[in-house]
């Protein structure tokens, strides 16, 4: 199989259950419907376990055009082919959309919640605050691809790792998921969320286009420095991408906190002067 379809057949499987589980559990009339967040992050980790196990053999199966940018800035990965991945990936994921669009064609109409239908498609934050959801998505991301990184240097049982590789998934989710929906992978949003814009969803609403660029960019930052990370700590290279993105995350964090308590100051102000 040529990568290019691989990484293409990879990443729609792991959209079709990643997403479809999110669609059974939000979408009105599902058998799944409410069923909560512990399905929706154990879903993702078999999607992402079945994407794995699909086309591991053939590009080691990133789906994930942050897991390719790292193993390249790791110097796992040639940075030549970066490109025709991302491209599949993306094209993987807006394919892998327009199935569970179909897969859940008459629950369309009998959801009301405009929000809900678009989940289904992309993530949403629990709290609009775009500086921290960035860090969120930056710090998901980075221990997918440190953890991807450190499980690669263990020995398993043959045909183990993808199911490995699957509970790391759902550990993320479980753990740091609950602030972003845990996009952790460019692909995994930005396709579906085109696929919402262009599909015939009953009074769908807007995609979202001004949060877009927070799980692109996230995920893409946290995926290089988990993966330079790894190789600084436990390998000793110690390379200049390494302090350059140390300087850019410590900034980021920084900046976060700091937008983040100028809020609850504003608030304490408010607060104090109605009481004044």
């Amino acid at each position: 199989m040529p990568e290019f379809l691989a990484e293409l057949i990879g990443t729609m499987v792991l959209i079709i259950l990643g997403g479809g589980v999110v669609g059974g559990v939000v979408l009105k009339k599902s058998k799944a419907e409410g069923t909560g967040w512990v399905l929706i992050t154990i879903g993702w980790g078999l999607g992402v376990t079945m994407g794995v196990y699909a086309v591991g053999q053939f590009t080691g199966a990133h789906i994930n055009p942050a897991v390719t940018l790292g193993f390249a800035a790791a110097g796992e990965f040639p940075w030549t082919k970066v490109p025709m991945y991302i491209s599949a990936q993306l094209i993987g994921a807006f394919i892998g959309a327009v199935i569970v669009f179909f897969n859940y064609l008459p629950h369309w109409k009998e959801t009301e919640d405009k929000i809900a239908k678009r989940d289904v498609f992309s993530t949403t934050p629990a709290i609009r605050s775009p500086f921290s959801n960035l860090v969120s998505e930056m710090i998901g991301t980075f221990v997918l691809v440190f953890g991807l990184m450190f499980i690669g240097a263990n020995e398993f049982t043959e045909g183990l790792n993808p199911l490995i590789v699957g509970l790391l998934i759902v550990a993320i989710g479980m753990s740091l998921g609950g602030t972003t929906g845990y996009a952790i992978n460019p692909a995994r949003d930005l396709g579906p969320r085109i696929a919402h814009a262009l599909l015939p969803i009953p009074e769908k609403g807007g995609s979202d286009w001004s949060y877009a660029w927070i799980p692109v960019a996230g995920p893409a930052l946290g995926g290089i420095y988990g993966a330079v990370f790894y190789n600084a700590m436990f390998l000793g290279e110690f390379s200049v991408l390494f302090w350059v993105l140390s300087g850019v995350v410590a900034i980021i964090f920084i900046g976060a906190a700091n937008s983040e308590l100028r809020k609850v100051n504003t608030v304490a102000e408010k607060v104090e002067n109605e009481i004044v």
